[in-house]
């Protein structure tokens, strides 16, 4: 056998460093909170703004404006649990658990003022 400086054998894997992937964590985590929030926020806004008139007979405007004050909250409480889970992949698996739901009813229901 022969002995070469740089045989790629006897060198050390280079794998991605801790730094680095910590790094890269806080990075998804901040696209979660930001993005991903933002998402969540948007979707309760509408379900609620769709909801609430059939509901609590309330006018479509007050629903707008509850759904979208209601959505601030959303949007905290989203970026708390972005921070609060346990890794970048459970915080955006979280996500998408209250996104689908919310999702899939604003799919379901009737936009009011849409033609028949």
């Amino acid at each position: 056998m022969h002995d070469f400086p740089n045989d790629l054998a006897r060198r050390p894997a280079r794998g991605v460093s801790a730094g680095l992937r910590y790094r890269l964590g806080v990075a998804s985590r901040a696209v979660a909170a930001i993005a991903g929030g933002y998402g969540v926020a948007a979707l309760s806004a509408a379900a609620l703004a769709l909801c609430l008139p059939a509901a609590f007979g309330m006018a479509r405007s007050e629903a707008a404006m509850t759904g979208t004050l209601a959505s601030f909250l959303v949007f905290a409480v989203a970026v708390m649990w972005v921070f609060a889970a346990r890794s970048a992949w459970r915080a955006w698996i979280g996500l998408v658990i209250a996104a689908a739901p919310l999702g899939a009813l604003l799919l379901v229901l009737p936009t009011p003022g849409a033609g028949a």
